[in-house]
């Protein structure tokens, strides 16, 4: 067989030729963009050339950051597949860990929206390796500052020709692009991206039994695109030349669904808190939603009654996926089966509460104190992940040694698999409540709550306990119109008493006005037990 790399570059070399018109839809504030694919490929190239002229070389690592937007998207391809790597910065770090990334994966190019300049502004004096400032905004104006080398990304574009040629000498286990976890103890850590496993990644997202992402879709990627790939839409949607919709900054419900109304939008992707959102806004002010064939829900376990409303009212496809930013990210995907025909809609739905069926290509496992665990959808164990887009270190970092063992990433989560091969979350190994030796899963507790009709969002932590070590405690945000309130509280305990054993119950509920988060929109629980630390003291 021909021995043809796996690159980036193939991708714009495709879009051009055989969707030249497919549009690319990008808000940027107050402006919305229609770009074709032809021009995109052009911008890009000219991106290529001017950035070369800056001094990006092969392997020098680009920062973006940025909201998801057009030019965030000509930098995903225009920066790897000159063989520079584009690190992709959160935004929502804090500004200790932002200094940490930049300086620790040594960007020497920074390239960052307009809005978000004055942060890294404040920041550049720590910033040991950056040598250039890129500012990106409609127009080619830039901000008044004092720092040296700051360009504007739009002049850049200008003064070049669109006749840059990509390297096609790359090896296409190249780094391309690296990401960073989102820490919820010590620095994050880097992760590093190949052409080959982005491409591998993107034919994935392609098959039906995954998203099934092809040319006469419009797929919106809400998950920001600082990070894990926007778990890797904007790549696979260039290589199936689907149309774009990119939101820009800001990420309100009505905003989304006037973006999915207008230009019938036919897949998104988000967390569950984004979901949320949209539901208490759909129910306040209903959109059409006839365009949506299918949401992806990721980062965290998907509620079964957000599943419920979006399946039984709204009439979409709710999948739920689950991946991480050392998986590029897509492990798997909660896809309905032909085994699944037969079952009721509660059946149905508590199956696609689950993490689901691994992506063809991935090999999973787990593993416990006794070593494998068997598929028996009831014996826990740490999950274990391998395959072409799974990383196989840590950039730099020490702790490449704990997560990555015998060719296999140790995921952090306690997961059962089912005989047909589903996974099912029960916890992150920090978050998993062991209560008189026995192991109880917060994330059932969690999805259970959430079923409830006062319940708007639920987190179950551990907190110690003389006898059993550790006991569960319900924390639960309320909808609007329902009180807090002694009833409420026995209510809720209740109504989780019919659906597990008593000693998996928790021993109180503690009501709040918000669940602290991650960057991502994930619950941050190490924070929620620190807050709660006068309440079990």
């Amino acid at each position: 067989m021909m021995q043809a790399p796996l690159l980036l570059s193939s991708f714009i070399k495709r879009a051009e030729r055989y969707f030249p018109d497919k549009l690319i839809i990008s808000r940027t504030g107050d402006a919305i963009h229609r770009i074709p694919y032809s021009d995109f490929a052009k911008r890009t190239r000219q991106l290529a050339s001017a950035f070369t002229k800056l001094g990006m070389t092969r392997g020098m690592k680009v920062g973006s950051f940025a909201w998801n937007h057009h030019r965030h998207l000509e930098l995903y391809f225009g920066v790897p597949s000159s063989g520079a790597i584009l690190h992709m910065i959160n935004i929502r770090l804090s500004p200790e860990h932002i200094v940490y990334v930049i300086n620790h994966a040594e960007d020497e190019i920074l390239v960052v929206d307009h809005d978000l300049f004055p942060l890294i502004e404040k920041l550049a004096p720590q910033l040991t390796t950056v040598k250039h400032f890129v500012v990106m905004k409609d127009g080619a104006d830039l901000p008044e500052t004092s720092l040296e080398n700051v360009y504007s990304y739009e002049l850049l574009l200008a003064g070049e020709a669109d006749d840059y040629a990509f390297p096609e000498d790359l090896d296409e286990n190249a780094p391309a692009g690296m990401c960073y976890t989102s820490a919820t103890t010590g620095n994050p850590k880097g992760v590093v991206y190949s052409h080959r496993g982005l491409v591998l990644h993107s034919f994935a997202l392609g098959m039906k039994d995954a998203m099934g992402l092809s040319e006469q879709d419009v797929a919106m990627s809400i998950v920001p695109m600082f990070h894990a790939n926007a778990w890797g839409l904007p790549f696979a949607a260039v290589l199936f030349g689907t149309t774009q919709v990119l939101p820009g900054p800001g990420f309100a419900p009505g905003m989304l669904l006037d973006l999915i109304e207008r230009e019938k939008v036919t897949l998104t992707a988000g967390v569950p808190t984004i979901w949320l959102g949209v539901l208490k806004e759909l129910e306040a002010n209903p959109r059409n939603l006839e365009s949506l064939r299918m949401i992806v829900c990721g980062g965290s376990a998907s509620p079964k009654g957000l599943i419920r409303a979006f399946e039984e009212k709204y009439k979409v496809p709710f999948v739920t996926g689950y991946g991480m930013t050392e998986t590029s990210p897509l492990v798997s995907l909660a896809v309905t089966t032909s085994a699944m025909e037969n079952m009721t809609l509660n059946e149905r739905i508590d199956k696609r509460s689950k993490a689901g069926l691994p992506m063809p290509g991935l090999e999973v496992r787990i593993v416990n104190e006794q070593g494998e665990a068997p598929w028996d959808g009831q014996t826990m164990g740490e999950l274990n992940v391998r395959g072409p887009w799974i990383a196989s270190e840590y950039y730099k970092d020490e702790r490449t040694e704990e997560a990555f063992r015998d060719g296999w990433l140790y995921t952090g989560d306690i997961a059962v698999i089912e005989p047909d091969g589903y996974i099912k979350l029960a916890d992150r190994t920090k978050d998993l409540i062991k209560s008189g030796g026995e192991w109880i899963s917060s994330v059932d507790l969690e999805n259970a709550l959430m079923t409830h009709e006062a319940v708007f969002e639920a987190a179950v932590v551990a907190i110690p306990h003389e006898k059993w070590l550790e006991r569960p405690l319900a924390c639960v945000v309320l909808k609007e119109g329902y009180p807090e309130s002694a009833a409420m509280r026995a209510e809720l305990l209740e109504y989780l008493e019919a659906q597990f054993a008593k000693w998996w119950v928790p021993d109180d509920v503690f009501f709040l006005d918000e669940v602290p988060k991650t960057s991502v929109g994930k619950f941050l629980k190490a924070t929620l037990r620190k807050e709660l630390d006068h309440y079990y003291r």
